[in-house]
C-alpha cells in the first residue's frame, strides 16, 4: 500500500515535470495577452473567457497524458514482477526514446539469460562429474571394505573406521554439490521416524562400538512427513557431530515435549562465542581446530538441508557438560 502511494505521488511529479514547457509558455502568453488587452484599454471579458477555455484544454491535455502514463507505469509494475522473463512482452514504444530504452533491456534481457542458461548447464555438468566421481571411487573403498571385514584386528578395525570417514566425505562432496544445484530432487512421503533414526544409527554401529560409547534411544512411534535422503543427513551430521566430540560416556536420541528430536551428547561440548555461528559455512570452532579434524561443512550443510525440507534446527551447548542439537519434528511442519 505504500508503495503504491509513492509511485503514485512519483507519477504526479513526474508528469507535471514532462509539461512543464507547455505549462510555463501558457503562463506566458496569458501574461503578454493580459499586458496588451490592459496597455490599449480593451475588454478583458473576451480575455478571460479565452484564458479559461485555454486552460480547461490544457489541463484535460494533461489529464489525459497522466492517465496514459499511468496505464504504462501500471505495464511496467507488472514486468517488474518478473524481470527475468518480463522483457520479452514489453509493449510497442511510442516515441524513438522509448525504443532506444526498450532495445537496452531486451538486450540485457538475452545477455541474462545466456547467463542463467550456462550457469544451468555449468551447474549440470559439475553435479554429473561429481556422481560419476563418487559412484567410481566408491568401488575401490568397497573393495577395501571387503579385505578388511576378513581380519578381526586392532589395526584392521582402524581402518575400517577410516575407509567409514572417508565414504563420509565422499557422500558430502555430492551433498554439497546437489544443496546448490536448481533441482533436489525432493521426495516428500510419511516415514516412521524411529525406522529413519535407527537407519542412521546402524550406520555408525560400529563408531560406537570402537569409542565405547553408550547409546540411549528412545522410540517416539510417530510418523513424519519428509524428505528422507535430506532428512537423514541432518540426523547423519548430528550424530557424527556427537560420536567425533564424544570421548567417554553417551549419546542420547528422543523427541522431547516441543516436538524436537534431540542429539545429546557427553562430550566436550562447544565454546559460548562459537555457539552462535556453528552452522556457518567453513566455521570450525575451538573444537574444529583441535587436531584439525573439522572441515566446517558439516553442520552447514545440516542447516541447509533444513532449509530445503522446512524443518527448523538448533544447538545449545556448554564447554564440559556436553552438546544439544535438534530438528523439529512437529506435525504443523507438515502442511
Amino acid at each position: 500500500m505504500e508503495r503504491n502511494k509513492e509511485r503514485t505521488l512519483a507519477l504526479i511529479k513526474h508528469c507535471l515535470k514532462k509539461n512543464r514547457l507547455p505549462l510555463l509558455m501558457l503562463v506566458c502568453v496569458i501574461a503578454m495577452n493580459l499586458m496588451v488587452f490592459w496597455l490599449y484599454g480593451l475588454n478583458l471579458e473576451p480575455f478571460f473567457y479565452c484564458a479559461v477555455l485555454l486552460l480547461f484544454l490544457v489541463g484535460a491535455a494533461i489529464v489525459l497524458d497522466s492517465m496514459k502514463e499511468r496505464r504504462r507505469a501500471e505495464d511496467r509494475s507488472r514486468l517488474l514482477t518478473s524481470p527475468v522473463t518480463g522483457w520479452s512482452s514489453m509493449k510497442e514504444p511510442e516515441n524513438l526514446e522509448e525504443q532506444d530504452y526498450q532495445e537496452m533491456v531486451r538486450q540485457l534481457g538475452r545477455f541474462t539469460e545466456e547467463l542463467h542458461t550456462a550457469f544451468d548447464n555449468e551447474q549440470q555438468d559439475t553435479l554429473d562429474y561429481y556422481t560419476a566421481w563418487v559412484h567410481q571411487i566408491k568401488t575401490p573403498i568397497a573393495v577395501m571394505r571387503l579385505q578388511l571385514s576378513g581380519e578381526d584386528t586392532d589395526q584392521s578395525r582402524a581402518l575400517l573406521a577410516e575407509l567409514f570417514r572417508i565414504e563420509q566425505y565422499v557422500d558430502m562432496v555430492l551433498q554439497y554439490i546437489r544443496l546448490g544445484s536448481r533441482s533436489n530432487d525432493l521426495l516428500v512421503t510419511e516415514y516412521q521416524l524411529d525406522d529413519l533414526i535407527r537407519e542412521t544409527i546402524r550406520k555408525y554401529a560400529s563408531s560406537f562400538v570402537q569409542r565405547r560409547l553408550a547409546l540411549d534411544f528412545q522410540p517416539s512411534g510417530r510418523t513424519i512427513v519428509t524428505d528422507k535422503k535430506w532428512f537423514c543427513l541432518i540426523l547423519e551430521q548430528f550424530l557424527s557431530n556427537a560420536i567425533k566430540y564424544t570421548p567417554s560416556g553417551g549419546i542420547r536420541i528422543h523427541v522431547d515435549e516441543e516436538d524436537r528430536l534431540c542429539i545429546t551428547d557427553s562430550g566436550i561440548g562447544i565454546a559460548e562465542e562459537d555457539l552462535p555461528r556453528i552452522f556457518d559455512k567453513g566455521f570450525t570452532g575451538k573444537n574444529g581446530r583441535i587436531g584439525e579434524k573439522s572441515s566446517g561443512l558439516g553442520l552447514y550443510l545440516a542447516r541447509r538441508a533444513s532449509e530445503l525440507i522446512c524443518r527448523p534446527v538448533g544447538a545449545r551447548s556448554k564447554p564440559g557438560e556436553g552438546s544439544h542439537f535438534y530438528i523439529d519434528v512437529s506435525r504443523r511442519k507438515e502442511k
